[in-house]
């Protein structure tokens, strides 16, 4: 009897936390891109993607800071077409005539989509990304970010 007992509170205790630890994701109020923290949700800024005789780049404005370790994933939610998403660290390509810093897309590095409502999108690397620079790519725009 007591050995039921005990099998029945442990598998009651078992279903528990696997109900409680169903990640269930934070739909955004708006559109756009966001990164997930521990604490929020923090919305990313698009930057515009020129094009000079064939190198795609970017001009670094202010981009969010983030600890390498709050990077949990990242939420995209909108009317973008994800087919042509990519995750990319940016390299130093040049300085723009007035100053500012020029950075290219990296390598692609591979990513996870995961459609999890309409218009709503969970996107992980696959691969340990550490501290840098990186940007999500979309259509004509890029969402970019520091990860320190």
């Amino acid at each position: 009897m007591k050995k039921t007992l005990t099998f029945f509170l442990i598998l009651l205790l078992v279903l528990f936390n696997l109900s409680h630890s169903a990640e269930k994701t934070e739909i955004p109020k708006e559109y756009g891109v966001y990164v997930k923290t521990p604490k929020k949700l923090v919305r990313l800024m698009p930057n515009i993607v020129f094009d000079e005789q064939g190198i795609y780049y970017i001009e670094r404005l202010s981009p969010p800071r983030f600890l390498l370790k709050d990077v949990e994933y990242f939420i995209i939610f909108g009317d973008l077409k994800i087919e042509f998403l990519t995750f990319n660290p940016m390299v130093f390509f040049k300085y723009s005539l007035v100053g500012k810093q020029r950075f290219m897309f990296g390598r692609n590095i591979p990513i996870e989509v995961k459609q999890e409502k309409e218009k709503l999108y969970v996107v992980k690397p696959k691969e340990i990304i550490g501290r840098g620079y990186y940007s999500l790519w979309i259509e004509d725009s890029a969402w970019d970010f520091v990860i320190e």
